[in-house]
């Protein structure tokens, strides 16, 4: 080969690179600016609640020139986020626990088990997602108070456990099905009834799953204003994203006292979401494998 076809497929051979580097390029660039700009309002929002009111009147798009908790504690105690903070843990944990627990039972029963009426079961469930809560929220109403629960934690706790189920059975039952019926089989040979087939066998191969529905459901019910706000009627009963409404609106020339109580509000999530990161992937990925 001459020296000339010699250069000419070398440089083809470098094409199929140079594109690949290129769209690469290309795509981190745009992950990039789509970082930055769903970032920048959440680092300007929290910024802001370590400044002072001189320091956001000077330039509210600077850094704090020091860490002042000062409207970190005064949102905490004269803003009343400790009880609103108690208030928002004590509904979102039983109703996430609640959510979790029903999911992956009914989810394990309708993918595992065979009996009757479990397809017209599992479509009857899917209904729950395409009905909004606007539609039923005054009967329902109106059914809380009847049975006496309305303006306590229940009230939006069974409300929040009944709306979460049709989404959280449907994630959890394409997990269950995608393992290998095999794995039970062999685990009841060796003498284990369902329950523990369940519980010691199919549950731990699943925790992904759990996890991604862990932490969606806590986004769903930690953010929840629209119930709240019907059936807790009462200031000390009012959770975080209640308790946030009001703050503002009686602190709505101090933004570094709103910017505190956004971070309050906020910070639980993102904690628990960086902590259960890489399940939460696995589980969205499998999820999709599956599904």
């Amino acid at each position: 080969m001459s020296a000339a076809g010699q250069t000419s497929a070398i440089n083809a051979s470098k094409e199929p690179r140079v594109r690949r580097l290129s769209m690469s390029f290309l795509q981190y660039l745009v992950l990039t600016i789509a970082a930055v700009l769903a970032l920048a309002p959440l680092v300007l929002m929290w910024s802001s609640a370590f400044k002072s009111k001189a320091e956001i009147a000077v330039n509210p798009l600077a850094f704090p020139e020091s860490l002042n908790l000062t409207n970190l504690v005064e949102a905490w105690t004269t803003g009343r986020y400790s009880t609103y903070a108690l208030n928002s843990v004590i509904v979102t944990l039983p109703t996430v626990a609640g959510v979790v627990a029903l999911s992956t039972l009914a989810g394990y029963a309708l993918a595992r088990l065979d009996f009757w009426g479990r397809r017209v079961f599992f479509y009857v469930l899917l209904l729950g997602l395409m009905v909004p809560f606007q539609s039923f929220m005054i009967p329902l109403y109106f059914d809380l108070q009847s049975y006496g629960i309305l303006n306590t934690y229940l009230a939006v706790i069974l409300p929040g456990i009944a709306l979460g189920l049709p989404f959280g059975v449907y994630l959890m039952q394409a997990f269950f099905r995608g393992l290998p019926s095999e794995i039970s089989d062999s685990a009841r040979v060796d003498g284990c009834n369902e329950f523990q087939v369940f519980w010691h066998i199919i549950l731990p191969l699943t925790a992904p799953g759990v996890s991604s529905l862990t932490i969606f459901q806590m986004l769903w019910t930690w953010n929840a204003f629209l119930m709240p706000l019907i059936y807790l009627n009462t200031d000390a009963l009012r959770t975080l994203p209640l308790g946030l409404m009001f703050f503002q609106s009686r602190y709505t020339s101090d933004y570094g006292l709103i910017s505190a109580g956004v971070l309050i509000t906020s910070l639980p999530v993102i904690v628990v979401y960086l902590l259960l990161q890489r399940r939460f992937l696995l589980g969205l990925t499998a999820g999709a494998l599956k599904g």
